[in-house]
């Protein structure tokens, strides 16, 4: 039998799908509150760094990087904490390459990814992913979330 894990991006609106103002700015104030977080700057600036670009794939470093560059003063630390409280209130999707590198996706519909090797880059994999079936979930248990990671290497 054939599971095919499928998902209605229509019936799931994220907290990022309110109306934009076009105030970068007062749209990430207004993002924070909805779901319940005081703006502070730090999280502002990264907010702003974060969801400016679109749906995106980062880790903590790069987005540090960023907030270097852009002379955002915030210590890597607070980068993750911020990361760990976005995805808490469900702006943020997080998951797991390899065991130790976390990647932290803007786009927090279910959907499933692409990792490339060698390039350490995260693409979206469009449209629905077949399985062969489901494992069954021990007692006392339900499936929280499915996340597939195929990876990819560049032809020799």
């Amino acid at each position: 039998m054939q599971t095919l894990i499928r998902f209605d991006r229509s019936a799931e609106m994220s907290s990022r799908d309110h109306q934009r103002t076009g105030c970068p700015f007062h749209d990430v104030r207004s993002m924070l509150r909805d779901v319940g977080l005081r703006p502070t700057r730090q999280r502002l600036a990264l907010g702003w760094l974060l969801f400016q670009k679109g749906d995106r794939h980062i880790t903590a470093e790069i987005l540090h990087d960023e907030a270097s560059k852009a002379r955002v003063p915030v210590s890597l630390a607070t980068v993750y904490n911020t990361l760990h409280q976005f995805t808490e209130v469900g702006l943020l999707r997080e998951f797991a390459v390899d065991g130790s590198k976390t990647y932290f996706d803007t786009n927090v519909h279910e959907h499933h990814h692409y990792f490339v090797e060698g390039d350490n880059e995260v693409l979206d994999i469009p449209g629905e992913i077949g399985m062969a079936e489901m494992p069954d979930v021990p007692e006392g248990y339900e499936v929280a979330r499915v996340d597939v990671i195929v990876r990819l290497r560049r032809k020799k």
